[in-house]
């Protein structure tokens, strides 16, 4: 496991052994969650063949404001105030991390990104912000920030927060997806934290708008599963990437 700090950014990467073409394939973790909880994913990745790197969304990990509890009672407490800027803010850093990348580690400019539940709501909204992001996993994940049937009470945004969904909210940015690039969204059935219908209707709609698009989309329902990440998910985010 190696480490950098990428323009303020702390990160860590594993290589693969002895691969002739580097590809890069991002994993970042769910809320509250630090890229060293997510290192055993990052060595499946370079096993599969790719350079698998996760950082410190924003305000996490050594990023963090605050202890990880009192992270956890804010957000909570307000997801739209508090955690649209998280989802937002990081989607806006991809471009460094994926600049560095290629300059430093010599990986290919066609990137694979994903992530668990609030890592894969970045990865999403972070394949409009850079289109070298050509295919992208989420799990229990949604494009819809709005996330209508939720359990969670979502609060209120304040002007800023408000700014960060108005840039960002994929749903409602579907003209930033039309260069297609492959989304793959593994949700729970039974998911009603995060509910799956966020996925469905955004592919719907990208579906109807980009018809070209239609084989690069997919949402895989897991019945019986709620806000969970079964080892089934991972094994199809790894099957997905490695369709590159």
């Amino acid at each position: 496991m190696k480490s950098a700090v990428i323009s303020g950014i702390p990160a860590i990467w594993v290589e693969p052994e002895n691969a002739a073409v580097k590809k890069l394939a991002i994993w970042l973790p769910g809320f509250s969650g630090t890229k060293e909880s997510v290192q055993n994913y990052l060595v499946d990745l370079a096993n599969a063949g790719f350079v698998g790197l996760s950082f410190d969304p924003y305000q996490h990990g050594e990023r963090g404001i605050e202890t990880v509890d009192a992270l956890r009672e804010r957000v909570r407490g307000n997801i739209r105030r508090h955690f649209w800027p998280i989802l937002a803010h990081t989607a806006e850093e991809i471009p460094l991390i994926i600049d560095w990348a290629i300059e430093n580690l010599g990986v290919q400019p066609e990137v694979c990104m994903g992530g668990i539940s609030m890592g894969g709501d970045i990865s999403v909204a972070a394949a409009a912000v850079d289109h070298r992001i050509r295919r992208v996993a989420a799990a229990i994940a949604t494009p819809d920030w709005m996330r209508p049937g939720s359990f969670e009470p979502p609060g209120q945004p304040d002007e800023a927060a408000q700014a960060c969904y108005d840039r960002r909210n994929p749903l409602t940015h579907l003209v930033d997806y039309q260069h297609c690039p492959a989304i793959s969204f593994q949700c729970g059935a039974d998911d009603r934290q995060v509910p799956p219908d966020g996925a469905q209707r955004f592919v719907a709609a990208l579906q109807t708008a980009y018809p070209g698009c239609a084989e690069n989309l997919d949402v895989c329902l897991h019945e019986g599963v709620a806000h969970a990440f079964p080892p089934a998910m991972w094994q199809n985010t790894l099957a997905w990437f490695s369709r590159t």
